[in-house]
Formats: structure tokens, sequence, C-alpha cells
């Protein structure tokens, strides 16, 4: 009779204290259910990329006036076409310095260099004669997202807006002014 006694025990109290951590979690976590609302925080990530994107637009407009040749003659440069035609230089690749700034070995002409750019982004790119980080940084956004949009559906979440400036400075070999954009920017991401 005894031996029956210990045995309801055995399942009585296992049993009970169960139910009672039950309760209490129920209880503890019912009490805990406050909301937090990270709606300014969102208000302020939306302002900074507008902010970011303005200023993007910005360089943009200032690159083009920049080259626009009216603007040139506006400005009291000559009419002259030959004159105003573009002497081509060509810059060096510098590995070492691009190593040192990037902090990884930079091959010559690897636009995966570019943030936001990827193995099979380049081969988009590469697909349509868009080899060299010169041929990038002279392609318009609108052309970046047109080749994008002939991958699929996939790479519609990828915004090209800074792919043409991020190239132009690997071509330029401005590898340091790039590293710092980078890291500004999240990585490329505007």
């Amino acid at each position: 009779m005894e031996s029956e006694n210990i045995n309801i025990w055995c399942w009585l109290i296992p049993i009970l204290v169960g139910v009672i951590c039950g309760i209490l979690g129920y209880l503890i976590g019912k009490g805990n259910t406050e909301v937090i609302d990270h709606s300014e925080d969102l208000k302020r990530c939306h302002d900074k990329n507008n902010k970011l994107k303005n200023d993007l637009e910005a360089c943009n407009q200032k690159l083009l006036t920049m080259s626009d040749p009216d603007v040139s003659t506006s400005l009291g440069a000559t009419a002259d076409p030959i004159a105003m035609a573009p002497i081509p230089t060509i810059i060096p690749f510098d590995a070492a310095a691009a190593k040192a700034a990037i902090g990884k070995t930079v091959k010559e002409n690897n636009l995966k260099v570019v943030e936001g750019i990827g193995p099979k982004i380049e081969g988009l790119f590469h697909a349509e004669g868009i080899n060299t980080w010169k041929a990038l940084s002279e392609t318009s956004v609108a052309r970046c997202q047109e080749v994008l949009k002939g991958g699929g559906d996939r790479y519609k979440i990828h915004d090209p807006a800074s792919w043409p400036m991020q190239a132009k400075m690997c071509y330029e070999g401005k590898w340091a002014e790039l590293a710092r954009w980078q890291d500004e920017h999240d990585h490329g991401k505007l």
C-alpha cells in the first residue's frame, strides 16, 4: 500500500509543478506586451535616404554640366569642335593602392568591386559588352536598370544608381575615396 502512495506522488508532484510553471509563464508573458514604436527610426532612415539620393542627383547633374558642350561655350570656351573633343587619357591601374584602400586584392576592371554587383550581375553586364570600369562609368543608370531587367525578376531589388559613379572612382584610381564612400553609404546602398 505504501508503495502505491509513493508512485502517486512521483506522478502528482511533477504534474503540479508543470501546471504552476505554465500558469506563471502565461502571466509573466501576458504582462510583458509592450509594443515598441520604430516609426521615428523609420522616418529618419527615409529622410537620410532621400538626402543621399538628392546628393547623388546633384553630383550627377554637376558631372553632366561639366561635360555639356553648350555650358562650356556659354562660359567663354571656344566653340571649335576639334578643340572641344576630349583627349583620351589612359589611367594606369595601381593594384597596390587598390588593395591598401579596399583591404583586398583587386583585379583590374573587376566590376564586383562596385558595391551591389556580384558575379551574376557582372555576367549580365559582360553579356551586354560592359566589361570595364570605364565602360560602366559611362553607362547611364537607366541603361544599368535595363541590363538588370534583362536578367529577370530576381534582379528587381538591386539599385544601380551609384554604380557608374563607383566605377568611375575605380577607373580613375580614387580608391580611398571609393572606400570612404562605400563605408558612408552602407556599402553602396543609398
